[in-house]
């Protein structure tokens, strides 16, 4: 598994999966059904990429997304605020 604390971890990641299975960008943005340009922006690191097409990128590559280190236990934040 690799932890991911950054857009340029995150964009390093797909990067070195897309390479390790030999995909060129252009492949990689086929099948996940995404541009070109998603897949070098989403490389280099870029902040503002949509989250639905990170994930189609990463479910492509093979991969999943795992969250770590949250009380998934605990109240929704509406129950809190309404007092429940």
């Amino acid at each position: 598994m690799t932890s991911i604390d950054s857009a340029p971890a995150l964009g390093a990641a797909v990067r070195t999966a897309r390479k390790r299975i030999g995909l060129t960008q252009s492949d990689l943005a086929l099948a996940a059904g995404v541009g070109l340009r998603f897949i070098v922006d989403l490389e280099g690191g870029k902040t503002t990429v949509r989250l639905a097409q990170v994930l189609r990128v990463i479910d492509a590559l093979g991969g999943s997304l795992e969250l770590t280190g949250l009380d998934t236990t605990a109240k929704p934040a509406e129950e809190v605020r309404r007092g429940a």
